[in-house]
């Protein structure tokens, strides 16, 4: 009895572990959801035409753990992509005044930031801005080696979104050329 006794109790114990383990891993995986490394198939949908700006309090946490600032889901959801049209912070005079990026857009094209900061950045000889709006959203990133991947701004005209891949969010871009 005390052989099968020693033999059973820490093959109770071991599988304990290891379902504790598998449940807290799951548990891991659902908060850092938008932080997988997912790259998002598609840009986000055009807005309803009279959205509301945003507001500086807006809050983008949209479940427990999300960072509070836009970003994409899993399941290509783009979480801040709400002001509509008419959002003042990122109106134009002179839309594509540089030209227009054609380097690609989408999950197949992933650009390694090669240096800069918010207010001009560069990857392969293009070169962006931050939206002075979206700065306060980028804080985070790496600007010597994040992957970024830009996406056409269905909204604001002129402007395109820099989707960092190792964070899961994504900022306003101005293309400089």
């Amino acid at each position: 009895m005390k052989k099968l006794i020693g033999l059973v109790l820490p093959l109770a114990v071991i599988s304990f572990a290891c379902m504790s383990a598998q449940e807290g891993e799951k548990r891991h995986n659902d908060r850092d959801e938008v932080r997988n490394r997912h790259i998002p198939a598609h840009g986000p949908a055009p807005g309803r035409a009279h959205q509301r700006p945003a507001s500086q309090d807006h809050n983008f946490e949209d479940e427990p753990g999300h960072p509070n600032m836009p970003h994409v889901h899993a399941d290509d959801r783009w979480i801040g992509h709400d002001s509509g049209r008419d959002d003042p912070h990122y109106h134009l005079n002179r839309p594509w005044a540089h030209g227009r990026f054609r380097g690609g857009f989408g999950e197949r094209h992933v650009f390694r930031i090669e240096g800069g900061g918010p207010g001009r950045f560069w990857f392969g000889g293009f070169f962006f801005r931050v939206a002075p709006y979206d700065v306060v959203y980028c804080r985070d990133w790496f600007w010597d080696r994040d992957d970024v991947v830009i996406y056409e701004d269905p909204d604001h005209i002129g402007w395109y979104l820099a989707y960092n891949v190792r964070l899961g969010t994504y900022v306003h871009v101005l293309y400089l050329g």
